[in-house]
This record gives structure tokens, C-alpha cells and sequence, in this order.
């Protein structure tokens, strides 16, 4: 396994991030995917062995037992100063009008229910989940600080937002001494290509770590072209980013991908995750898995080398896709 700098800190993490979006319980999931947490140790823990120490939840993965999962397997698998553990707040936890966003009283509460579920006394990466409209952002950024001033995050990043709301945030904490975003997690993969035109050049110029999310495309990069799949047929949050417009220019990047895998003799998400790897300013693409083979598929992917005409193969299809993964 390799480390690098998560962007221009000082923290190394693993070049694959697990999410574990699909571990819980899923009497309180909200995807019918998520495996019971019988079903999710044998993947974290093989994950510890394979060398991966950078792991992405959330406060609203399965209505915050994903959370619960993860700092249980990793307090039995790993020492807490192995492993770099990433969490967001953003989302609801309850109805009340102050149970979700980025206000300082919601933020002061998440945080430490995220500490209690995870059964640490720090997150290494606290991460803002989305934007919040309703909220200063200079209320949002201060609270952050504080968070971090008082010993519960090592650091901060954010997700998927505007290039300029990201720019405003950046240069906000840098005129007030506050403490910056390190890391953008946000929507690449082969279909997906939006971040390209300001949010990744933003990110390089600012020395921010990427994280992207989804880069498999929720599986789309995975399989040939139609192949319909339990999580095909019941995501329907995938379907909200992959809506059918682009399906004509889309469905030749999956071919393409295909086609690199079948010469090599590799599963097509080592093919696909390649060439996000290889992309300028990638740190991690955070890999989602339900299956151990997922998850081997994944680490393959790191053994894996493009070419030039390869990479250039595997971009020429793509055409403009409406913008997505922002709300």
C-alpha cells in the first residue's frame, strides 16, 4: 500500500479510502443494500491487513450505525493512531429545526454524537457533508475551528459545493487565522467528469487533497453496458446523478473500459479506478463495497498502469453531463 499527503497537510493516508456508506444496520439504512455489522467486520478487517488506514462515514449512514460499525471493527482491528478515520455532519438526525445542517449548534451537537458513536475522543477528518444556504458561512467556518481548537478534529475538508462557495471558504479561514479545509470529497469517475472545469483545478492551485466519491459510477464502470443489478434497479439516489441523457456518449466509456480489461485480464473496476488514480491532484478515491470481491477489485487497482493512448481512449466519448451530486 502506498501513502501520500492528504493535500498540502501533513497527514499520509492510504491511496484507496473505504466508505462504509454500506455498513450499519439496515433496519436503519435508508439503501437496502447495507450489511449488518456480522457482514461488515470480515471487510474492515481485511481492508486493516491490506494496509488501508483511511476510512469515510458519515452522522447519517444508516441513521449513524454506520458510524457505530466502523469505530467498533477498527477499536478490534487496528490502534487508533493507525488509522484515519473521516466522518461528515450536514445531514438530519431528527425533525427539530436545528437536528441538521451546519449552524454552530448543530455542528457542536453532531460532532460529539459522531465521537460517541465512533467511540473515539477525535476525528482525524471532519468534513462538512454538503453546503448549507441557510447558514452564514462564516458561522459554519468559526464553529469549525473551534471544533478543532478544542481537540475533536484533527483537520477539516468539505464535499461536494460550488468551486466559488469553496474559494469563498478557503480564503475566509485564511483571513481570519482559522483552520482551513484540507480536502475536497467530491463527484469524479469516468462518467462524471464536471469537476474538471473548476472545482479540480481549484483544489491543485489551493493544495487540497480529492476524495473523490462514486468513482465506480455506483457500479456503472463495473459491469457491460445494461447489465441490471439489485443496486441498479433499487438506487435510487444513483439514479437522480446518472439520469439518462448522456446515456449514448456513456455507454461508449463503459465499452472502452470493457475493452481494457478484457486485453489485460483485470475486472473493469481495476480499469476504472486506474485511470481516477492517475488523474493530477487524486488522492483517494473513496471505494464503496458489499462484497469482498469488491473490495479485492479495488486493491487490484492499484497494481494497475495506463497508458497515454489508454487514458486518452477512455476520455474521448465523454460529452457534458448535466451538473450533479451538489444538493
Amino acid at each position: 500500500m502506498q501513502y501520500v499527503p492528504l493535500g498540502h497537510s501533513g497527514l499520509k493516508v492510504s491511496r484507496l479510502c473505504l466508505g462504509c456508506m454500506s455498513f450499519g444496520d439496515p433496519r436503519r439504512g435508508f439503501h437496502p443494500w447495507i450489511l449488518d455489522e456480522e457482514a461488515s467486520r470480515p471487510i474492515l478487517r481485511r481492508a486493516v491487513e491490506a494496509g488501508i488506514n483511511f476510512f469515510d462515514t458519515a452522522n447519517i449512514y444508516a441513521a449513524g450505525a454506520s458510524e457505530e460499525v466502523l469505530g467498533r471493527a477498527l477499536k478490534d482491528f487496528a490502534r487508533r493512531d493507525e488509522v484515519v478515520i473521516a466522518t461528515k455532519a450536514y445531514g438530519g438526525w431528527g425533525k427539530g429545526p436545528n437536528q441538521s445542517g451546519l449552524s454552530r449548534k448543530a455542528l457542536f451537537q453532531a460532532v460529539d454524537d459522531s465521537l460517541r458513536r465512533l467511540g473515539t475522543d477525535y476525528i482525524d477528518l471532519y468534513q462538512i457533508h454538503r453546503w448549507d444556504f441557510e447558514t452564514p458561512i462564516e458561522e459554519t467556518l468559526e464553529a469549525l475551528n473551534d471544533i478543532v481548537r478544542a481537540g475533536k478534529a484533527r483537520y477539516i475538508g468539505a464535499s461536494s459545493m460550488r468551486a466559488y462557495q469553496f474559494h469563498r471558504a478557503l480564503n475566509l479561514s485564511r483571513e481570519n487565522g482559522w483552520a482551513r479545509f484540507v480536502s475536497m470529497q467530491n463527484h469524479v469517475n469516468l462518467l462524471y467528469r464536471e469537476e474538471e472545469r473548476e472545482m479540480l483545478p481549484l483544489c491543485r492551485e489551493e493544495g487540497i487533497g480529492v476524495i473523490p466519491w462514486s468513482p465506480l459510477a455506483r457500479g456503472r464502470l463495473t459491469r457491460p453496458w445494461g447489465t441490471v443489478t439489485e443496486r441498479s434497479q433499487t438506487d435510487k439516489t444513483g439514479a437522480g446523478f446518472y439520469t439518462g441523457a448522456t446515456d449514448d456518449a456513456d455507454s461508449k466509456v463503459v465499452a472502452v473500459v470493457e475493452q481494457l480489461a478484457g486485453a489485460r485480464g483485470v475486472p473493469m473496476a481495476h480499469v476504472a479506478l486506474a485511470w481516477l488514480l492517475a488523474r493530477p491532484g487524486v488522492t483517494a478515491p473513496i471505494v464503496g463495497v458489499s462484497k469482498m470481491q469488491h473490495l479485492d477489485d479495488a486493491l487490484g487497482a492499484l497494481a494497475v498502469s495506463l497508458s497515454a493512448e489508454d487514458m486518452a481512449a477512455l476520455e474521448a466519448p465523454y460529452v457534458p453531463h448535466p451538473v450533479s451530486g451538489h444538493d
